[in-house]
């Protein structure tokens, strides 16, 4: 998060005290209005992007909104800065969290909102069938050492169970950790649209300085580990910056932020293995058409 986005995020949670109705748009019209009390920081519009009404404990609402701002760095200058917050809400009350005293379970950290329908772009489907049982979403950058193991674990997964799963790519380059990420997300994305998707989960191996912004020497060093002939003006074309650009809005609106951010079915899974459950379960309906057939 920038330091911009920071003055923001500090704002809201040190005025969460405050009171809020429930109502979608008087918590809309509180955030905007009220909640961010800086003179450096005008909200100028608030998404919420998902409303979940709580179990346990009862009586609880969650909303998750994307908090748009104008931060002030100059008289003249502003930076503009995207901050996703979760607010509980119970009888006219807000707070930043909610923690459970017997488990300590901090409920800020274990809820998610569910994913919106648009999502499953056929754009972005990269393994399975699309009229899966199962839809899986990733979020991922290459040069995530967890996303290396993981992306491709869920490829090989989908692709032998195609019938079971549908998996849908979405590029998040951490560029403040590895900057590299955003030449080699724009090579994925040139061979995802020739539909080399194998070719493109491959580049999770690729071993470069995560640090590395030349872009010629990125490509010269892609293009002979793969044998693959990407060029500068396709990384930088239209096309390509507008589906970077894409993929970033929708972890945006999906409240993401972080690699590999795995959903199942549209709900955050945070243990990225809930999908082993189906094939277990396919396994075993198979064992037993199996040993009926034999008994008959």
């Amino acid at each position: 998060m920038s330091l911009m986005s920071k003055l923001l995020s500090l704002a809201v949670i040190t005025t969460l005290s405050l009171n809020a109705a429930s109502d979608e748009d008087d918590v809309k019209s509180y955030i905007k209005n009220y909640m961010v009390q800086n003179e450096q920081v005008k909200v100028t519009k608030v998404d919420i992007i998902d409303k979940q009404q709580l179990d346990d404990p009862k009586g609880w609402e969650v909303y998750f909104v994307n908090i748009y701002a104008n931060v002030k760095k100059s008289p003249t200058i502003f930076d503009k800065v995207t901050v996703p917050e979760t607010l509980f809400v119970k009888d006219n009350i807000t707070v930043p969290t909610l923690i459970n005293l017997e488990t300590g379970e901090d409920y800020k950290k274990t809820l998610k909102p569910e994913l919106k329908v648009e999502i499953y772009d056929e754009k972005h489907l990269i393994a399975g069938n699309k009229d899966a049982k199962h839809k899986m979403v990733v979020f991922s950058d290459p040069q995530c050492p967890f996303c290396q193991t993981k992306v491709p674990e869920l490829y090989k997964a989908v692709t032998e169970n195609p019938e079971t799963f549908a998996l849908y790519y979405y590029h998040l380059p951490l560029l403040r950790i590895h900057p590299v990420s955003d030449i080699i997300a724009r090579a994925m994305l040139v061979e995802q649209n020739k539909g080399n998707n194998a070719k493109m989960i491959e580049m999770y191996n690729f071993n470069i300085n995560p640090r590395e912004v030349n872009a010629t020497l990125v490509l010269e060093k892609l293009n002979k580990q793969y044998k693959l002939s990407v060029t500068e003006e396709q990384i930088n074309s239209e096309e390509i910056q507008k589906e970077v650009l894409f993929d970033k809005k929708m972890a945006t609106q999906s409240m993401v932020s972080g690699t590999p951010t795995v959903y199942l079915d549209g709900k955050w899974d945070p243990s990225r293995d809930k999908y082993k459950s189906f094939i277990t379960a396919k396994e075993s309906k198979n064992d037993e058409n199996k040993t009926a057939e034999d008994k008959k």
